[in-house]
């Protein structure tokens, strides 16, 4: 294939991909564009041109849009003799997703690393190309796991290149590389018209059909072959009655119906079946009585190929046979495949099958489908088993069978993001005879439907419903959802008038105790319980909490526990377990290929690392938070992003962040976040020194005191931000605050922001005295940062105090701490108190700067700890190559040529 008649900027576009995969650098292209524009026909011209490489193919089929990882597996079956290469945790995962062995969900994140693991690896060979045709028609895990590897892809010789329509498939690798396929030029498109006119056409005819079809090569194509020799030729431009538009599918709907009967019907059979499979097709077709040359006349007629598989000219072709097709002939053909299917080799698609050949209540059809649902979990395939459920759900005829699969088929929907089909499960259950269990059970979906759909506290109320009906049937359960219920109401916060937090703890507190030892979970719901009534007297509970977390081995943790010790641990401004369990909640998310909490334990460890001063494993945090909500089909930004730019003084990149953070967090019912956004935008104007604005972002960061976190992060931000801007009451009032929890709380870190806050509002010795405690008690804790501005503060009071060498000491002290930190905004109000004691210190700018890029230093940090180029890429979910190609940087820009010598490399 030379070229295509009209296309050739898209080919030479090709052209240059090809080339730069073949010196070493990954590309990703999205063709997009109406149907029949052409993007098939670019696919196999790509194909042609790299003839050479190892090309992998799948195309989206509509009707295995609900069978997860379908065209992953289409994409990857040809490298599965390469699994047993890959990192145990990756193989598994893959094997487990495409049914090759059976075990518990793997993570989808994991699953996508195992499947740029398993392509890079193909690719060390020789290029690789992967070709996605029809992507708009992608299962949804598949679609998520593409788009997590093409993010990842760098240094690899891998094109991906995948075709959609416009409308349709515009979610298919969103933000990557696209080439619109336009239809062609008026010359070109007459051109490609006669082709497929071998008799006279009337010139006003072709002016309408080339107007008309807008360019689009298909229906140039197909558009002749709906009318007559005499249509064509008469002269009299398009006869009435021919509507060009929507004609593609009504050519094809015409040329089917011209077949005789039995090759309709091995087309349907094919349509039908997706795996284009001769053998499977044969056995099928047998059944009904035709056999494989039946396909003869569909062949000659252009419209499907027989080679080592079955396929169709164009995927309209199978759109438009199924769709077409008279219902008792869809539920006979589907009956002869689920026949034709090996029950022991593939029993969910036989079940499928089986499903769609039925019309109405059947138990054993209902019951397979259970077991398929069963089945499509424990790979990961959570929209697949919906789809089991829900289906079962519809034949089953018994009622109190049909409740209890309904409520599985709604919890698992609500899981996999389908919530209209969710809420008509769910109608279902209602409408049958529910026992005390069942009945919980429908406000616990009905709970997950409103936080899923609102983040907000709508949830509350259902949860506490559902508590108190599951209390004697599963007190178990019925405390854990009592602590989801309080958590909800808390996480609402200042969106929340206060009524629905202080029902949660009174019930929380009314609930039975279980007999024997308190588990994490109800130490965590006194815990919480008493922090939404008092924070004085809720200390000890917190404790103790903490205190059974840490004695809890790995073994036995629940990632939940994790993310509420680190809640627990931020209100008592403990920083020694904040660290460690944001720490544990990371590595177990990680581990446990927990994708859905992954995100949760990814932002704990960003705000930690912010305000411990690490910013740039901060950054890097970031990067895979998005990568992370992104593969699960969210495309918001980490919460930890604002905060990390905040840090830095990143003004215009922060103040967006936070505007849009403040948007989303309204819009969710998150007053957490609010809170949060709120704090981080204090900081940003207190590093940059717009105290004004500083005090009325601090202001509305502890204006409520039903937000977690927001009071003892943003309560200093006040005193500092009041002072500042010549507001002593306002300041005195926010220490008042300030101390009366750090008192409770008694950790080095409350006291020693307690301690540099009453300095601001002291003078003479007592202020000197203040700033040296508040430096002696952070300097006991990981917090860098805020020690830092404890330098930084008192620097600035010794030289209004004219004591010039002693400033410059603390000044140079700060501003260096800092500087390294890449906390610019407060660096550079150091710098600025330096000049001003008549000491000097260099601005640090880009032209001065010769670092390593956040995730180069991540990298170089694991390469000297001793990990290798696989273990970094599954822990940074890139490849082993792209690790290669970073560590090259690194070198160059250290002055070094190998791992052993990062040991003595300053990595920041």
């Amino acid at each position: 294939m030379a070229g295509l008649l009209g296309r050739a900027g898209e080919c030479a576009t090709l052209d240059r991909l090809v080339d730069r995969v073949a010196g070493g650098a990954s590309q990703v292209l999205v063709l997009r564009g109406d149907a029949g524009s052409g993007k098939s026909a670019l696919l196999a011209y790509l194909a042609e041109r790299v003839g050479d490489w190892r090309i992998l193919s799948a195309a989206g089929v509509e009707s295995e849009m609900e069978l997860a990882y379908s065209a992953l597996h289409q994409l990857c079956s040809p490298l599965l003799g390469g699994l047993d290469r890959l990192p145990g945790p990756q193989r598994d995962a893959l094997a487990t997703v495409f049914g090759l062995t059976a075990g518990p969900v793997p993570d989808r994140l994991m699953v996508g690393l195992a499947t740029l693991t398993l392509l890079a690896d193909a690719a060390e060979e020789r290029p690789l190309a992967c070709l996605v045709d029809d992507a708009q028609w992608l299962d949804r895990a598949s679609a998520q796991v593409l788009g997590f590897v093409a993010r990842r892809l760098l240094a690899e010789r891998i094109a991906l290149v995948g075709a959609a329509r416009d409308g349709a498939g515009d979610e298919f690798l969103a933000g990557r590389p696209e080439l619109t396929i336009a239809g062609l030029g008026e010359g070109d498109a007459r051109r490609l018209l006669l082709t497929g006119v071998h008799g006279p056409l009337d010139t006003a005819v072709a002016d309408q059909i080339v107007i008309e079809s807008h360019g689009n090569p298909l229906a140039l194509l197909e558009l002749p072959r709906t009318w007559s020799a005499a249509d064509l030729a008469g002269g009299y431009g398009v006869p009435a009655g021919h509507e060009v538009a929507g004609r593609i599918e009504r050519s094809y709907l015409r040329r089917l119906d011209q077949l005789p009967d039995g090759a309709r019907l091995f087309v349907l059979v094919a349509a039908a079946e997706p795996l284009g499979d001769p053998v499977l097709l044969h056995r099928a077709a047998a059944t009904l009585g035709i056999d494989m040359t039946a396909s003869i006349p569909a062949v000659d007629a252009g419209l499907m190929r027989v080679h080592g598989r079955v396929e169709f000219a164009h995927p309209l072709v199978r759109s438009v046979a199924y769709r077409s097709a008279a219902t008792g002939d869809r539920y006979r053909v589907h009956r002869a495949l689920a026949e034709a299917t090996d029950a022991d080799a593939d029993p969910d698609r036989r079940a499928w099958h089986r499903a769609h050949a039925t019309a109405g209540l059947d138990e054993d059809v209902a019951a397979e489908l259970e077991r398929s649902a069963g089945r499509a979990q424990s790979r990961g395939g959570l929209a697949a088993a919906a789809a089991f459920l829900t289906r079962g759900t519809e034949l089953t005829p018994d009622p109190a069978d049909r409740v209890r699969r309904a409520l599985a088929a709604a919890f698992a929907n609500v899981r996999s993001g389908s919530y209209d089909e969710a809420r008509a499960m769910l109608a279902i259950a209602r409408g049958g005879p529910l026992d005390r269990r069942q009945r919980a059970h429908v406000d616990l979906v009905r709970a997950q439907l409103a936080f899923a759909l609102s983040k907000g506290s709508e949830a509350t109320p259902l949860l506490l419903t559902a508590a108190r009906r599951l209390e004697p049937v599963d007190l178990a359960q019925a405390r854990e959802t009592y602590l989801d219920a309080l958590l909800t109401a808390m996480f609402a916060g200042r969106l929340n008038d206060g009524a629905l937090t202080a029902e949660a703890s009174r019930a929380a507190r009314a609930a039975p105790r279980r007999p024997g030892a308190e588990t994490p979970t109800d130490l965590l719901l006194e815990a919480f319980a008493a922090l939404a009534d008092d924070y004085a007297t809720a200390v000890t509970m917190c404790r103790e909490a903490l205190r059974a977390l840490r004695g809890v081995t790995d073994d036995a943790l629940r990632v939940r526990w994790l993310w509420q010790g680190v809640v627990v641990a931020i209100e008592l401004w403990d920083d020694r377990d904040w660290c460690d369990l944001a720490e544990r909640h990371l590595r177990l998310a990680r581990e446990s290929g927990a994708l859905t909490d992954l995100p949760m334990a990814l932002g704990s460890q960003i705000h930690v690392h912010a305000i411990c001063g690490d910013l740039r494993a901060a950054a890097v945090l970031v990067d895979e938070a998005r990568s992370a909500l992104e593969a699960t089909g969210r495309a918001a930004e980490p919460n930890g992003s604002l905060l990390v730019a905040a840090w830095r003084g990143q003004a215009g990149e922060a103040s967006e962040l936070i505007e849009n953070g403040l948007r989303d967090a309204a819009a969710r019912g998150e007053g957490i976040a609010l809170g949060v956004a709120h704090y981080a935008h204090a900081v940003l104007c207190n590093g940059l020194g717009q105290y004004e604005e500083g005090l009325e972002a601090a202001t509305r960061a502890t204006e409520s005191v039903r937000d977690l976190a927001a009071q003892n992060w943003g309560l200093p931000e006040l005193v500092e931000a009041a002072v500042r801007h010549g507001r002593p009451d306002v300041a005195a009032d926010a220490l008042d605050r300030l101390t009366e929890r750090a008192k409770a709380s008694g950790s080095d870190w409350a006291l020693g922001l307690e301690a540099r806050c009453r300095a601001l509002l002291s003078e003479g010795p007592d202020a000197e005295s203040l700033y040296r405690e508040a430096i002696e008690r952070l300097s006991r804790t990981r917090l860098r940062a805020e020690r830092a501005r404890a330098h930084l503060l008192y620097g600035e009071w010794l030289r209004r105090e004219s004591r010039r060498v002693d400033a410059r000491a603390e000044l140079t002290v700060a501003h260096d701490m800092l500087r390294s930190m890449g906390v610019e905004g407060f660096a550079e109000r150091a710098r600025r108190e330096l000049l001003a004691t008549g000491a000097t210190a260099r601005k640090r700018t880009t032209e001065t700067r010769n670092d390593l890029t956040a995730q180069e230093t991540q990298i170089a940090r694991l390469a000297r700890d001793g990990l290798s180029n696989s273990e970094i890429g599954a822990q940074l979910f890139i490849s082993a190559r792209t690790v290669e190609w970073h560590l090259r940087k690194i070198f160059g820009k250290l002055g070094i040529s190998s791992r052993r010598q990062l040991r003595g490399a300053a990595l920041g």
